[in-house]
């Protein structure tokens, strides 16, 4: 049979279910065959029907064109239709009248409804992928509304130009630039493109895939390692976890607050001569509340390192690695003390030096809120994405500070108020002036000087707003990535065509009482 000519052919009917309202729903069994012989059936009425049946072996088919053909067909390429003659409408009797079963070869056109835009394809394009949900028959026709002969979705229009397109370019997968990622990432969920199409999209959008985090198997281990390390796993991992942040934030506010001049000691010399006293005396108010934040922080790091399940990556996590570099200097301060007492002079001035140098790793505490801070995570996994471009920014100003500097000093070489001695004396004019700073410290007096400075001043916010962009979509890019398993926990429920309905009903139409199913014989 040539595609696209209408065939009739008569069938032996099996079963007839007839329903009221214009539905009729045809049964026929997988041992029903196509005979040629004209059959007669009875009905009320014309009306349309939807047939329900398994392939059905054709052995003599009569079509239009006088073609015979021994083959195996798939019903779900066929389409059927029920003629009838001389029905007695009067009466509404169903034993009036007679008619034929007509049965036609399905079309290859396709009709998709997408929220009232419509879209044309054939079925081959589709079947090239028959595991998603538009390439398998079965799975699309949930959706199919049989009055407009179309498949309707109530989804996202614009991202369906790209799914259609994935199936016309046999596999490529395109996001419009109009459509967010997370959008586009359920749209091909929903028509179940597949995880290896997933992947796909998320490496060609700069995704990471993320590695699970092992749990460690001992039970006692694993609640420990959950309790200190994941603070939504239980309401006493969010305590810990407000703990840990206040003596954080505790320890910060100490470290500033030791600065003032109302705290500071003052050691005499020589009976003359008054010192700054930098060495931590033990019975101090400041040292017992770094102690005991000192002990937490210990603590809490022995613990995590106890109970974490592969001790090697313990060590390689830049929040562990923090954690230790901000209780070092406690321990180095506190070896210094005791060995102060003991050494000379010189020594204690060396000891002195370099304590106030270990001091200052003290403000990286500052550092381990990020493990409690989402926002600081973002944005220290946006930097270091950036390092290129931030690389390439210091690059850029590095040579518009050398340019502009030498050039500034040289237009102002002649002037005798000239605040530009050298050109690295100017080096700091410019990294003022290009960052946009300019705190007046220095300043060209005269007209060639200020030209430079305006032309600097210029160069500078160009170069500074270059690279800008792509530090800004790094960011959203780690934003979107961290609320993703958010938002993959909600779900969007889609409302389906009405064949789903009648789908689901004609199971139940079969079950009804005996008095609906009708018996056709065949004619003598």
């Amino acid at each position: 049979m040539y595609p696209g000519h209408a065939s009739t052919v008569l069938i032996k009917v099996a079963h007839l279910i007839i329903r009221a309202q214009n539905h009729l729903f045809l049964q026929l069994n997988s041992n029903s065959k196509v005979t040629g012989t004209k059959q007669t059936c009875s009905l009320h009425r014309k009306c349309k029907i939807k047939v329900i049946i398994n392939e059905v072996k054709v052995e003599s088919l009569e079509s239009d064109t006088g073609i015979n053909c021994d083959t195996s067909v798939g019903m779900s390429d066929w389409h059927w239709s029920l003629d009838l003659k001389n029905p007695d409408e009067e009466n509404n009797q169903l034993d009036a009248g007679s008619g034929s079963l007509r049965m036609y070869k399905r079309s290859d056109r396709v009709i998709i409804n997408v929220s009232g835009l419509r879209f044309e394809t054939q079925t081959r394009t589709l079947s090239q992928f028959p595991d998603t949900l538009l390439g398998n028959p079965k799975k699309r026709n949930r959706y199919y509304d049989p009055y407009r002969n179309e498949y309707f979705f109530d989804r996202n229009r614009p991202s369906f130009d790209a799914i259609l397109y994935f199936y016309h370019s046999g596999g490529r997968l395109r996001r419009p630039s109009n459509v967010p990622l997370d959008i586009f990432l359920e749209e091909i969920k929903f028509f179940e493109l597949g995880e290896e199409v997933i992947e796909k999209y998320r490496a060609e959008e700069g995704f990471i895939k993320e590695e699970e985090k092992p749990l460690p198997e001992n039970e006692f281990q694993r609640r420990v390692w959950l309790l200190v390390e994941h603070p939504e796993s239980s309401t006493p991992a969010r305590v810990i976890a407000i703990m840990s942040v206040s003596i954080i934030v505790i320890s910060i506010v100490t470290f500033c607050l030791e600065t003032l001049p109302e705290f500071k000691r003052y050691e005499l010399l020589n009976d003359t001569i008054i010192v700054d006293d930098a060495m931590p005396k033990f019975g101090t108010p400041f040292f017992i509340i770094e102690t005991g934040c000192i002990i937490w922080f210990t603590m809490e790091l022995l613990i995590r390192f106890a109970s974490c399940p592969v001790k090697l990556d313990f060590f390689k996590d830049s929040m562990n690695a923090i954690d230790i570099v901000s209780i070092i200097p406690y321990f180095i301060t506190l070896g210094t003390v005791i060995q102060n007492d003991t050494n000379s002079q010189d020594k204690q001035n060396m000891s002195l030096a370099i304590l106030r140098v270990i001091r200052l790793v003290r403000v990286f505490r500052i550092f381990k809120l990020s493990r409690h801070s989402k926002g600081l995570q973002i944005l220290g996994q946006t930097l270091k994405a950036s390092l290129r471009e931030l690389g390439l920014l210091i690059f850029f100003l590095v040579i518009g500070v050398v340019l502009f500097s030498s050039a500034v000093y040289f237009a102002e070489v002649d002037t005798e108020e000239s605040h530009f001695k050298s050109i690295p004396d100017s080096f700091w004019w410019a990294v003022v002036t290009m960052t946009t700073v300019g705190y007046g410290d220095m300043s060209p007096i005269g007209v060639y000087g200020k030209l430079v400075g305006s032309l600097c001043a210029i160069a500078g916010v160009l170069t500074i707003a270059l690279p800008v962009p792509v530090i800004v979509s790094n960011f959203n890019y780690f934003y979107h990535r961290d609320t993703e398993s958010t938002d993959d926990k909600e779900r969007y429920h889609h409302v389906t065509s009405a064949t789903g309905y009648y789908d689901e009903k004609i199971s139940s139409y079969t079950s009804e009482v005996e008095s609906d199913i009708m018996e056709i014989d065949e004619a003598k």
